[in-house]
Order: structure tokens, then C-alpha cells, then sequence
């Protein structure tokens, strides 16, 4: 839906939005949204390859992190800079949004899988999780015309933190942090499906509401 509103709940989201129009008043004429597209997804390469070669060396961590933040300024800064100059094109961009954040998603996921502090079979259930919470927030947004950037008040911002936090204390080597990111990690799996199920049920029952009803036929 081109005309959703974005809804921007978390907790982090009016720090980042000022932080975001500062730097899109500062980001020179010839760098164009797209342009930041193309850094995030750059910075998401990267963050999967980080983890991926940090079964050789956890040096390799340190790249995660930088390329994590690489990816934020990229997939945040775009849409803001592209709303300060008046040029966003809605369908492109909300279709664009939707599908740079599903690869992007798949190639971390996919990138945590392969290291050796998380099994792959909770890493693609993460994935695959997260994926669906996303088309249910496009489904939501095409239906009620809001688009959620967040459920509840945690949003991408706060969960690259948190995962740039846990990242950095593997790097620095803290005793059993592997054995807690698996129990983490189930746990958001079970946490994520439990709210796509609640948020399914939901908007089912306030569709049902929203139905004109209709006297029965004689």
C-alpha cells in the first residue's frame, strides 16, 4: 500500500529518527537513496561473512560488528534522505524496503548459521520466523494501511544492538556465551511464533468486526 502510514513505535525511534534527519541534511547531493540501499545490503554482505570466518579466527567478529553498523547507517539513512528531499517514490521504495530487508535478513541469518556459536537449524528457524513476522506486517499494512516498523516497542534498531552487544562479548571471549546464544536463540524462535500467531488471531477477529453483516437471507 503506497499511502500506509509508517508507525514507528520502539524505543529508539525518536533518537534514530533525529540522528537520521541530521545526517540526511549533511549527505552530499550526489549520493542518491539508492545509493544507501546498496551500502546496506554491502554492510549485511559483510556482517554474514564476519560470522561465517569466525569459526577460523573471532577476529573476524570485529568485522560483524563494524559491518552490522555499515548496515544500519545504509537501511535506515535511505528512506530518510529520500523523505528530506522529496523525492521518495512510495511503491518502489516500499517494495524495494520489503525486499532488501528479507535478503538482508537471509544473509546474516544464514552467515550466524555458519559460525561456530549458533546451530544452523536454530539460525534458519530465525530466519525463517522473522521472515514471516515480515509478510505479516506487509499484509497488515496492505489491509488496515499502517505499516508496523516495529512489534511492540522493539524494533531493528534495538535488535542490531543487542546483537552487536552479544557479538562483541564473543570477541572479547566471555566463558559459555555459546551455549546462552543457542538458548537465546530458541528462545526468540518460540517468542517470534507466538506473536504471529497472536497477531494473526488478532486481526482475524477485528476483520471479522470491521465485516458489514449482512441480515440472514430468507
Amino acid at each position: 500500500m503506497d499511502d500506509a502510514t509508517r508507525e514507528m513505535t520502539f524505543w529508539l525511534a525518536g533518537p534514530e529518527r533525529r540522528v537520521l534527519r541530521w545526517l540526511a541534511a549533511r549527505v552530499p547531493i550526489r549520493i542518491r537513496p539508492n545509493h544507501l540501499t546498496a551500502v546496506g545490503v554491502l554492510g549485511a554482505v559483510g556482517t554474514g561473512l564476519g560470522y561465517a570466518l569466525s569459526g577460523w579466527h573471532r577476529a573476524w567478529l570485529g568485522l560483524a560488528i563494524g559491518m552490522l553498523a555499515l548496515n544500519w547507517f545504509g537501511d535506515s539513512l535511505d528512506g530518510t534522505l529520500a523523505r528530506f528531499r522529496r523525492i521518495e517514490r512510495p511503491r518502489y521504495g516500499y517494495y524495494l524496503d520489503h525486499v532488501i530487508d528479507a535478503f538482508n535478513t537471509v544473509v546474516v541469518g544464514l552467515g550466524i548459521g555458519l559460525s561456530p556459536y549458533l546451530h544452523v537449524e536454530i539460525a534458519l528457524l530465525l530466519v525463517v520466523v522473522y521472515l514471516t513476522l515480515s509478510i505479516n506486517v506487509y499484509l497488515e499494512s496492505s489491509v488496515f494501511g499502517v505499516f508496523r516498523i516495529a512489534y511492540g516497542r522493539l524494533g531493528p534498531t534495538e535488535a542490531r544492538i543487542l546483537l552487536a552487544g552479544g557479538t562483541l562479548a564473543l570477541a572479547l571471549g566471555a566463558p559459555g556465551l555459546a551455549t546462552l546464544a543457542n538458548v537465546v536463540g530458541g528462545g526468540l524462535v518460540a517468542l517470534m511464533s507466538g506473536l504471529f500467531a497472536f497477531r494473526v488471531g488478532h486481526n482475524l477477529h477485528r476483520l471479522a468486526r470491521l465485516e458489514p453483516q449482512f441480515p440472514p437471507s430468507r
